[in-house]
């Protein structure tokens, strides 16, 4: 058991998110959802809870109702060694969302994720402080982030 898991609050569509989250990530899956009894405060026998994974890491999601919604305070970040991965990533979350600026977008469910290059910190920080204040400024033009632009911008290219 891990010590902390993320615990999302949705309205009514918990399964529907666990399901969308699952099907885009390798090595995930969810398990039996517990269900609302008598006592509420849902309706007997509705989804209360989906445990699910993700890569290996535990979350819950809750049918909690509309009472909290999901800002960009709270955001998860998915490494991508590749162009390819980054790509995938962004088309999959996307769908049905919203893209926003530097890596960052809200999925269809409005949960913020970034979606950034494994090398970003090596040109965000490198020892050519030139290169990477270009790097950030080219960062700082993007929504989906570009690995190839980014290097070169640190480059100098």
């Amino acid at each position: 058991m891990q010590k902390i898991t993320p615990f999302l609050w949705f309205n009514d569509n918990a399964e529907e998110a666990a399901a969308f989250y699952t099907s885009i990530f390798n090595n995930s899956g969810t398990c039996e959802a517990a269900r609302y009894s008598d006592v509420g405060p849902g309706p007997k026998g509705s989804v209360m809870v989906v445990p699910f994974t993700i890569q290996g890491q535990e979350f819950i999601a809750l049918n909690g109702g509309p009472i909290f919604k999901f800002n960009e305070a709270i955001s998860f970040v998915v490494s991508c060694n590749s162009q390819e991965e980054v790509d995938y990533y962004w088309n999959a979350l996307t769908e049905g969302g919203a893209e926003s600026m530097c890596g960052w977008l809200k999925d269809k469910f409005g949960v913020s994720w970034q979606i950034v290059p494994a090398m970003l910190p090596k040109v965000m920080t490198g020892p050519d402080a030139a290169g990477s204040k270009r790097a950030m400024e080219a960062m700082m033009k993007m929504k989906k982030l570009d690995i190839a632009t980014l290097q070169n911008a640190y480059d100098g290219k």
